[in-house]
């Protein structure tokens, strides 16, 4: 079975001398320098005493020894633990505690958690620093697990999801299609697994100039000049980001995909008004990345209109790599690029089901297919609010209030005492809206100073943490 590093050595062959990877500062390293890294690790850490199936912690920075690191572990067998980074050290120390690795792999100040977290004491430390003049390896060997990364959190425990060797090649066969190009393109990619699809593909990608967990950081300017600075063709962004391209400056940008939390109509009509781009909006989880996209000139008037109507939003078609169903109004995924189990049990037991001798991945999701067969997602299973009129899901009335006057984000809540629009924006505006969103059955709405939103992305709002905003 062929996987993610046959491609890649298949790049290599390909186009030795081609920019694989633009790093934060700039710094560009060809298919054949990375390719020399991984080797010169791959000998340095097999005298190490790395051994096939061992887990190995990975903290680095987003960079090009990041990715050469993930060569090199997988072409010794290791299995790579890579921590949430949104957490910080809280989610370093969760994935000790729950994956028990054998070894810890850094570079640069990263080194220094070893000294500063107790759980890391006992780990040899892995650096991901040396020869860059090796060509090539003595032998690969093929475990089965490649890696183990972390959901987000945002809706409970971070959960441990196991990744197989097979599971990542049956991702990069869902994700190839959509980034598919005739053209020789320069992706800035914010997104880790699309950058391992284009080391795959032979495609360049730049990294951002930015850290990615402090993405509320990042104004329009910066990321324009980012853009120009490094030539980048296309982008690969949260819909945080994205937002910010249509005030950006003029650069080569002529392609945007986006995800990662939800892609309202206006961001998707401005990208594609004020810059003349296309739009692809990405819709998946971390279990199953992607379920559906949906290109912007797809959307038609009448869908439109029916979302500022409060239809929901509309994500596009499933892809054909996996199965989509719907149990009681959520969505329910099985196909090759599903994750079908979490490292613990119990985890496993509360989100996935068996059935027919399948594992239906359940993402929390609620929605509807219409008869074109598009998916439409109203919001999280059981974030729905008791309206005059009947139950309301979230992205019924959050959707359609992307257009009111001097909103910025919104949230629609449940209170003890009832319903309630939470929104960010020009308060002035507080009579509209309340006028707007009476016409949804909600009688309530509260201006807020800033949203609370996901660590990740910066892209959902994080409604625990709204709630108890809410209670003051």
């Amino acid at each position: 079975m062929t996987d993610l590093l046959d491609h890649f050595d298949a790049a290599v062959a390909r186009h030795p001398e081609r920019v694989a990877i633009v790093d934060g500062r700039g710094q560009a390293v060809t298919f054949r320098e990375l390719q020399s890294l991984s080797n010169g690790l791959v000998e340095k850490w097999r005298c190490k005493g790395v051994q096939p199936g061992d887990r190995v912690l990975l903290a680095m920075g987003v960079s090009a020894e990041l990715y050469a690191s993930l060569a090199a572990l997988w072409s010794l067998g290791a299995t790579v633990v890579l921590p949430e980074p949104a957490m910080g050290l809280k989610g370093l120390r969760h994935a000790v505690a729950t994956t028990k690795p054998k070894f810890f792999c850094a570079n640069g100040l990263y080194c220094c958690l070893k000294a500063l977290l107790p759980p890391l004491w006992p780990l040899p430390l892995l650096r991901a620093s040396g020869p860059r003049e090796v060509t090539e390896v003595k032998e690969r060997v093929n475990t089965e697990v490649a890696l183990i990364s972390f959901t987000s959190g945002t809706t409970g425990a971070p959960k441990a999801i196991p990744r197989s060797h097979f599971f990542l090649m049956a991702q990069h066969d869902a994700v190839a299609p959509i980034l598919e190009s005739e053209a020789e393109e320069r992706d800035l990619v914010a997104f880790p697994v699309f950058t391992l699809v284009n080391l795959a593909a032979g495609r360049t990608s730049i990294l951002p100039g930015w850290k990615m967990s402090r993405l509320a950081d990042v104004t329009p300017a910066r990321l324009g000049d980012w853009l120009r600075r490094t030539g980048a063709t296309r982008a690969l962004l949260p819909p945080s980001l994205a937002g910010l391209l249509p005030q950006a400056g003029q650069t080569d940008l002529r392609h945007v995909f986006t995800g990662g939390g939800p892609v309202f109509p206006n961001v998707v009509r401005a990208i594609k008004d004020d810059l003349g781009a296309a739009v692809t909006c990405v819709y998946g989880s971390t279990e199953a990345e992607p379920i559906a996209h949906l290109e912007a000139h797809e959307i038609s008037a009448q869908d439109a209109a029916h979302m500022a109507q409060g239809a929901g939003l509309l994500v596009g078609h499933p892809v054909p790599e996996l199965r989509l169903r719907l149990c009681e109004g959520e969505i329910e995924v099985t196909g090759d690029h599903v994750n079908k189990s979490y490292l613990d049990p119990a985890q496993t037991l509360e989100n996935k089901v068996v059935a027919g001798g399948e594992v239906w991945h359940r993402t929390g999701d609620a929605g509807r297919l219409d008869a074109q067969g598009r998916l439409w997602l109203f919001g999280r299973v059981g974030d729905e609010v008791s309206g005059r009129n009947g139950p309301i899901h979230p992205f019924a009335v959050e959707v359609a209030a992307q257009d009111w006057p001097g909103l910025s984000r919104c949230a629609l809540m449940e209170k003890s005492d009832g319903p309630i629009l939470a929104v960010e924006g020009n308060a002035a505006c507080l009579q509209n809206w309340s006028e707007r969103a009476r016409a949804f059955g909600i009688e309530r709405v509260e201006a807020i100073s800033a949203m609370p939103m996901d660590a990740r992305h910066h892209s959902k709002i994080d409604r625990v943490k709204l709630a108890d905003l809410l209670k003051g």
